[in-house]
C-alpha cells in the first residue's frame, strides 16, 4: 500500500515508517501537526508531540517525499477514551490534514503512526482513518518496549531527547542526549521507578536527526536552549528549544518517492512542504447509509423469519433465520437485511439495541459472497450504535440451503447491562490480526471473555500462513493468546471452551494432525508460562470440532476460544460427588450406563459457569436406540429414521439435565444452547426442530424444571460434521453454556 506517515519528529513515528517499508509498503508522503504559533514549543495536548516542530519541516528534504503540515486549531474537547467526531477537537485537525493529503495523492490507502501503548491515540487515528476510508498501520503496537528501543538503536535511529519529565531524568543533564547513550540508564530507571523505556508514559520525548530513511541528508543541531517548565525536585520538566540547525547532505542522495516510482501529479516536487488550511469547526459528512429500523418487513419475508431465544432475562442468545427463502429471496443481501432487521426489531421490543450485543455468529451460505454480506452488516452494526464497543464476531459458511434455510443465519448474545469491556484494534500491527470494521477482537463480560474467531493470519501482512492446517492453527492460537494477554490471561490456562472450525479442504488424513497440534501448542504455552512463573490456576478447556464448507480468506482452520478471566479461578475438575446438588430424576426410560459419561465434556466453575459439549456418535446413537424396542433397525448404512432421531433428541435432553442438575445449575441459567447436526442426516432443519421442540415440551410437562415460551430455547446449526474429536462424525452434537449472575 502507498502510505502517508504521521510524523511528530519522534523516534517512534520514524521507526514505524521503517517497519512499513519492511512489510512491503511505500511511504509517499509525510503529515505533521504543529502549534499555530511558531514560537510555542509544546501544546497542552493529549494527542500530539510538538516539541521540535521547528526541525520537522526539514524531513521532506531528508527523505525526498512531500510533507503536509497543519497548524492545530482545535483543543481537547472529547476526553473519553473512545472517540466520536467532535467539532473543534484537535483530532479534527488531523482529519482535515489527512483528507487533503488523500485529495492531492489519491493513490494513498494507508496511514502510519508510532503508537505503542496509547489506546487514546490509537482510537483517534483509527476513527479518522475509518471516516476517510484509509487503513491504519501501527506496527509498534503492543510490542515489548525494551526490545523496541534496542531495535531502534540497532537499526540506525539517531534521536535525541527534547523533553524530560520523570524521576531520574534531569533537564540539565539529559536533554539533547542520544537515546543510544541513554539506553542503559533508561533501563535502570525502569527497574528503579517503573518508567516506560520508550517514554510511552510521557517520561521523555525525542527528535530524530538521522535514520536509514533520511537518504538525502541528516540533521545537525547547532544550537539549542533548555527551557525549564517545572523545577520540581523529584521530577523536573524541561524541553529543548532548537535555535539553529543545518542539513548535512549524504553522498548518494535519492528520494523515497523516486525509488518507489510514485507518479502522482503533486509529487513533481518531491521534497515540497504544503501547509493545509481549513476550519476544524466544519462538519464532516456522515459516512454510510442509514437503515430504517422501524420500517416493516415484507409480509412474505416476515412469515418465513423464525426466532429462537434462551430464557435468561439478563443474558441470552437470540437467533434468526429464514425458512425456505429460496422461493422468495433474490440473494444473500436481501436475506441479510431481513434477518438483521428482524433482530434489530426484536432487540427494540425488549428495550435493547445493538449496544447490548456481546457477540455475533454470522453464518452465510456462500463465503464467496462474504463482501456482499459485510456491506449489509456494516449498515446495521456501527460504532455510533455501540458507544462501548462493537460486538465480537465469527463468520462461517454453513450448508444452509441444503437444509431448507435462507442464505443468512445470525445468532447474537445479548446482555441487559452496559458493563462489557471491548477490545477493538483496527490498525494493522505486529501484535494480532486487525479488525477493520464494526467487529472487535474480544468482549469481556461478567468474567467471560468472548473472543472473535481467529484465523492463522500473519498480523503485519494479514496474509494466511502457508504450510497447511497445523501451521494455520498454531498461528491462530498465537493470535488468540496475544488478544488474551490484553486481559491479563492466556488461552493456555484460562480457556474453558475451544470451538475449532475446520474447512472441508483439509484432507481427512490431516484432520488428526489439527487435534494433535492444538494439544501440543497449548502444552508449550503452559510450559512457557510456568517457566516465567506466571502459571498458577489452570483451566483445561473442552473441545468442539466443526466441519464446514468454507471459512473467510479460504482459511483451513478458525479457532473460537471462550475464556474465564476472573481472579478467583478454580479447577474445573468438578464431579457430582463434589457437590451437594439434586440428582435429576429420569423422566424417560433411559437406563443409567457408564458409557453415558463418554458422551459428555464439561467445564464447571462451581456456582458460576457450566459449559457442556455433548457428543452422540453413530456408535452411541445405536446404543441409545437399542434400548427402545420400537426403534430397532439395521443401521449398517449409518442412516437413522425419524423414530431413532426422535429418541436421540430425548436422550440429549436427558443427559444435559443430568449434568446441569448434578452441578447445581438449572435450565433457566442457560445463555446459549446449540445443536449441531450433519447434512448427512438428510433431514430438513424444520423437521429436526419440531422433534426437539416436542421433546422439550414433553420434558417441561414431566419435570417442571423448564419453562417453555413461544420461541424455542435452542438453535439448530447445520454442518458437514461435528464432534469432540477431529473425526467430526457425530449424529448430534450439543454445545451448552450456562451462567449464574
Amino acid at each position: 500500500m502507498k502510505v502517508v506517515a504521521l510524523v511528530s519528529g519522534g523516534k517512534d513515528s520514524c521507526y514505524a515508517m521503517m517497519k512499513c517499508i519492511q512489510y512491503g509498503h511505500e511511504i509517499v508522503a509525510l503529515a505533521n501537526l504543529l502549534p499555530a504559533d511558531d514560537s510555542v514549543d509544546e501544546l497542552d495536548s493529549y494527542m500530539y508531540q510538538t516539541v521540535g516542530h521547528q526541525i520537522v519541516v526539514s524531513y521532506a528534504k531528508c527523505m525526498g517525499v512531500p510533507l503536509f503540515r497543519r497548524r492545530i486549531q482545535g483543543s481537547t474537547r472529547h476526553q473519553n477514551l473512545s472517540y466520536r467526531m467532535t467539532q473543534g477537537d484537535e483530532v479534527e485537525d488531523m482529519s482535515i490534514l489527512l483528507e487533503e493529503v488523500k485529495r492531492q495523492i489519491p493513490s494513498i490507502t494507508a496511514v502510519s503512526s508510532g503508537a505503542i501503548a496509547s489506546d487514546y491515540q490509537r482510537f483517534r487515528v483509527e476513527n479518522v482513518c475509518s471516516r476517510l476510508g484509509l487503513v491504519s498501520l501501527a506496527y509498534l503496537w503492543k510490542q515489548d518496549q525494551s526490545l523496541l528501543l534496542q531495535e531502534m538503536v540497532t537499526n540506525g535511529i539517531v534521536a535525541i531527547t527534547v523533553k524530560v519529565a520523570a524521576m531520574g531524568l534531569d533537564p540539565a543533564k539529559h536533554l539533547g542526549k542520544e537515546i543510544m547513550n541513554l539506553q542503559s540508564y533508561l533501563h535502570k530507571l525502569n527497574k528503579l521507578y517503573g518508567i516506560n523505556v520508550c517514554g510511552e508514559g510521557g517520561e521523555y520525548e525525542t527528535l530524530t536527526l538521522d535514520c536509514p530513511l533520511f537518504r538525502n541528508a541528516r540533521i545537525v543541531l547547532d544550537e539549542f536552549q533548555v527551557v525549564l517548565h517545572s523545577s520540581d525536585s523529584i521530577a523536573p520538566v524541561g524541553i529543548l528549544h532548537p535555535l539553529a540547525f543545518h542539513l548535512e547532505e549524504k553522498v548518494e542522495s535519492i528520494s523515497l518517492s523516486a525509488t518507489n516510482g510514485t507518479n502522482d501529479a503533486c509529487l513533481e516536487k518531491i521534497d515540497s512542504v504544503c501547509e493545509v488550511q481549513g476550519d476544524c469547526l466544519r462538519r464532516c459528512a456522515a459516512k454510510g447509509e442509514s437503515v430504517d429500523a422501524a420500517s416493516d418487513l415484507d409480509d412474505v419475508i416476515e412469515h418465513r423469519l423464525l426466532i429462537s431465544k434462551t430464557r435468561k432475562d439478563n443474558l441470552f442468545s437470540m437467533c434468526c433465520w429464514l425458512q425456505d427463502s429460496s422461493k422468495t429471496s433474490s440473494g444473500l443481501q436481501e436475506d441479510m437485511k431481513a434477518v438483521l432487521k428482524k433482530i434489530e426489531s426484536q432487540l427494540m421490543e425488549y428495550g435493547f439495541g445493538w449496544e447490548n450485543v456481546l457477540y455475533i455468529h454470522l453464518y452465510i451460505s456462500d463465503m464467496n459472497e462474504f463482501a456482499l454480506a459485510n456491506e449489509i452488516y456494516v449498515k446495521y452494526i456501527t460504532q455510533e450504535k455501540c458507544p462501548l464497543g462493537v460486538p465480537s464476531r465469527s463468520t462461517i459458511e454453513l450448508p444452509l440451503l441444503q437444509v431448507g434455510l435462507g442464505r443468512a443465519y445470525v445468532e447474537v448474545l445479548v446482555t441487559n447491562d452496559q458493563s462489557k469491556r471491548v477490545l477493538h484494534v483496527q490498525s494493522i500491527s505486529c501484535w494480532a490480526p486487525s479488525c477493520i470494521g464494526p467487529y472487535s477482537q474480544a468482549t469481556l463480560h461478567k468474567g467471560i471473555l468472548h473472543m472473535a474467531g481467529q484465523l492463522g493470519l500473519d498480523p503485519p501482512t494479514m496474509n494466511l500462513c502457508s504450510g497447511g492446517p497445523t501451521v494455520e492453527l498454531e498461528q491462530a492460537l498465537i493470535n488468540s493468546d496475544a488478544v488474551a494477554k490484553c486481559f491479563n490471561c492466556s488461552v493456555s490456562n484460562a480457556a474453558i471452551l475451544f470451538v475449532i472450525y475446520c474447512s472441508t479442504r483439509i484432507p481427512p488424513s490431516e484432520r488428526i494432525g489439527v487435534q494433535d497440534k492444538l494439544d501440543t501448542v497449548l502444552k508449550q504455552m503452559r510450559l512457557f508460562q510456568e517457566n516465567k512463573g506466571c502459571l498458577s490456576n489452570v483451566l483445561y478447556p473442552i473441545l468442539l470440532y466443526v466441519l464446514v464448507p468454507d471459512l473467510p480468506k479460504r482459511a483451513l482452520v478458525e479457532v473460537k476460544p471462550v475464556l474465564y478471566v476472573e481472579d478467583d479461578m478454580k479447577t474445573t475438575e468438578t464431579t457430582v460427588e463434589d457437590m451437594s446438588f439434586t440428582i435429576a430424576p429420569n423422566h424417560w426410560d433411559f437406563q443409567e450406563a457408564s458409557w453415558h459419561d463418554t458422551c459428555i465434556q464439561k467445564s464447571v466453575i462451581p456456582g458460576k459457569i457450566c459449559v457442556i459439549v455433548l457428543s452422540v456418535t453413530n456408535e452411541l446413537a445405536m446404543k441409545v436406540c437399542s434400548e427402545c424396542p420400537g426403534c430397532n433397525q439395521n443401521n449398517q448404512d449409518h442412516r437413522f429414521g425419524n423414530e431413532q432421531i426422535d429418541r436421540i433428541t430425548r436422550f440429549c435432553i436427558y443427559l444435559l439435565d443430568k449434568v446441569l442438575a448434578g452441578n447445581g445449575f438449572s435450565w433457566e441459567d442457560i445463555t446459549n444452547l446449540k445443536f449441531y447436526f450433519p447434512t448427512s442426516l438428510c433431514m430438513p432443519l424444520e423437521t429436526l426442530s419440531l422433534m426437539f421442540t416436542n421433546a422439550f415440551n414433553e420434558f417441561a410437562e414431566m419435570s417442571q424444571r423448564i419453562k417453555i415460551g413461544k420461541e424455542p430455547i435452542f438453535n439448530l446449526i447445520p454442518v458437514l460434521g461435528a464432534g469432540k474429536t477431529s473425526s467430526m462424525d457425530d449424529i448430534i452434537t450439543c454445545e451448552l453454556f450456562s451462567q449464574k449472575h
